[in-house]
């Protein structure tokens, strides 16, 4: 099968929500809608791949012992080529995929409108922070607050990260912060498949650009999009996740909204962040020592 990211997540979405998933876009007039671009980056364009979906997701503790292995999903038949999905792909740059740090990347895909969202939307929520950050956060989407501001997660919810995030010794603009999808699904709703699945390539891109040591999935939403399964988050918090054949490390935890709704679960993701935090400084340490 074709290690393709986005055959891969294609097949992922299909396994579990059927052919419904597989409708054409709606046609759209053109958008005026516009919004500020993000800092610039200056590092190398680096290649990036997601792990197989067949692969299982094996999670460790932070010496390193395996500790559980959840299977993913199985592919089960032949995908249609990503041009057949993306059929018209307006708003696009046909060369968005060959842009060479964060600013082209935003220039060249703010304007899409390869899903309905765009109708809805005031700002395209590209993503905000350190373009090379070894620290990624991705969240699901951007709510009100942030459609009208044009940055994820300035809501309460952001509120609340951002002091999760001193509590770390980190501040905002040291990590990376983006959604799964630019556009806020109406009603704050959850991204719908087809939804997720003509928006996440932008987030691989952009995870190419920064290059992130570590990852941050916040909410199943965002956990089951990067790793292409259906897991509930008790199934895969607490653990670290080997991602993008080795190269990172994704850690999933309760996004910060679910927190507001449910204090209890604080305590759990002050534990999560924890393991993020030891295994940061113990990466750190190596490259120091390699130095």
């Amino acid at each position: 099968m074709s290690s393709d990211p986005v055959r891969d997540s294609i097949q992922w979405l299909r396994n579990l929500y059927g052919d419904r998933l597989f409708l054409p876009p709606s046609a759209a007039p053109s958008s005026s809608h516009t919004a500020s671009a993000p800092a610039a980056n200056t590092a190398a364009n680096k290649t990036s791949r997601s792990s197989s979906p067949k692969a299982p997701v094996r999670s460790e503790t932070a010496g390193g012992e395996a500790q559980k292995v959840v299977e993913a999903t199985e592919a089960q038949q032949e995908l249609p080529m990503a041009d057949t999905l993306f059929p018209a792909d307006e708003g696009i740059a046909p060369d968005w995929e060959e842009a060479q740090n964060l600013e082209e990347l935003y220039q060249r895909i703010h304007q899409c409108r390869r899903c309905g969202l765009w109708q809805h939307r005031t700002n395209f929520v590209f993503g905000v922070g350190n373009p090379g950050a070894d620290i990624m956060f991705v969240g699901e989407g951007p709510g009100a607050d942030e459609d009208r501001l044009g940055e994820p997660f300035v809501g309460r919810a952001g509120q609340l990260l951002n002091k999760i995030l001193a509590a770390m010794g980190l501040r905002r603009d040291e990590v990376y912060i983006a959604n799964v999808v630019k556009c806020r699904p109406p009603g704050n709703r959850t991204p719908l498949p087809e939804e997720i699945i003509r928006c996440i390539p932008f987030l691989w891109k952009q995870i190419e650009l920064i290059d992130p040591r570590f990852i941050v999935a916040l909410g199943a939403t965002a956990a089951n999009a990067l790793l292409k399964g259906n897991y509930k988050m008790g199934e895969i918090r607490g653990r670290a996740i080997p991602f993008d054949n080795g190269k990172r490390t994704l850690i999933a935890t309760y996004h910060p909204a679910a927190l507001l709704r449910n204090p209890g679960w604080k305590r759990k993701t002050w534990e999560d962040m924890q393991l993020l935090m030891r295994l940061y400084q113990q990466w750190k340490q190596q490259q120091t020592d390699e130095q």
